[in-house]
C-alpha cells in the first residue's frame, strides 16, 4: 500500500520535470473571453479558468495521451482541454477512447488514475467531496472518481467467472455439476507438457 502512496507524487514528478525542461508554465492563463458570435450557439463569452497542470489528475491524462506515442509537449492542450472541460471524471471517458471507445472493466485492467487501488488517490475529505455531515465524524474512504471504486483483482474475477461458465456448460448439456471443470483439466494438461 505504501508503494501506491509513493507512485502518485512520482508521476506528478515525472510530468512537471517534463513540463519544466520544455518551459511550459505549470499552470495556464487565464484565457480572456471570446467576443461572442451570434452564429455559434455553443459559443461562450466567460473567460476560461486557469489549469493547474501539477495536479495528480491532469498529470495522468497528460501521460495516458503521452502514451499513445506521442511526447507530453504535444499533449498539454489536450489535457488542459479535457481537465477543464470534463474535470477528472473525463479520465473515464479518455481511458475508454483509447482502448477504441470499449467500455474499459476496471476489475481486470487497473485505473489509470488510483492504479487500482480503489479510493481517491489525493486522499480528499468530506468537505471537498461533499459528504453529508453524519459521515464526517467516521473514518470512511473517498471511491476513486474514475473507477468508481471498483475492486481491481484479475486472478479472483477470472476463476469466478470461470466456476460461472462452467455451471452454464452444465447446465446447457444438461449435466448436473461438472466433476472437473475445463479450466482445471486444461491447466493440468499443460502443466504436464507435450
Amino acid at each position: 500500500m505504501t508503494h501506491l502512496f509513493t507512485e502518485f507524487p512520482q508521476r506528478i514528478a515525472a510530468v512537471t520535470n517534463q513540463l519544466a525542461t520544455q518551459g511550459i508554465p505549470l499552470t495556464t492563463p487565464v484565457m480572456p473571453a471570446a467576443p461572442p458570435d451570434p452564429d455559434d450557439p455553443w459559443g461562450s463569452s466567460y473567460p476560461a479558468p486557469p489549469v493547474d497542470r501539477s495536479t495528480l489528475a491532469w498529470c495522468t491524462a497528460a501521460q495516458m495521451l503521452a502514451n499513445h506515442h506521442t511526447p507530453i509537449a504535444q499533449q498539454v492542450l489536450a489535457a488542459d482541454a479535457l481537465l477543464r472541460e470534463l474535470g477528472v471524471r473525463g479520465l473515464t471517458q479518455l481511458h475508454s477512447d483509447l482502448h477504441s471507445g470499449a467500455p474499459v472493466d476496471y476489475r481486470f485492467t487497473r485505473c489509470p488514475y488510483c492504479t487500482g487501488l480503489g479510493e481517491d488517490p489525493t486522499l480528499t475529505d468530506c468537505q471537498e467531496v461533499g459528504c453529508p455531515p453524519q459521515y464526517e465524524f467516521t473514518d470512511h474512504p473517498h471511491v476513486c472518481p474514475v473507477c468508481r471504486g471498483e475492486d481491481y483483482q484479475p486472478e479472483w474475477l477470472a476463476e469466478e467467472r470461470v466456476a460461472e461458465l462452467d455451471r452454464c456448460l452444465a447446465i446447457s448439456r444438461g449435466h448436473g455439476a461438472v466433476q472437473v471443470s475445463w479450466y482445471r483439466r486444461l491447466a493440468q494438461r499443460l502443466g504436464k507438457g507435450p
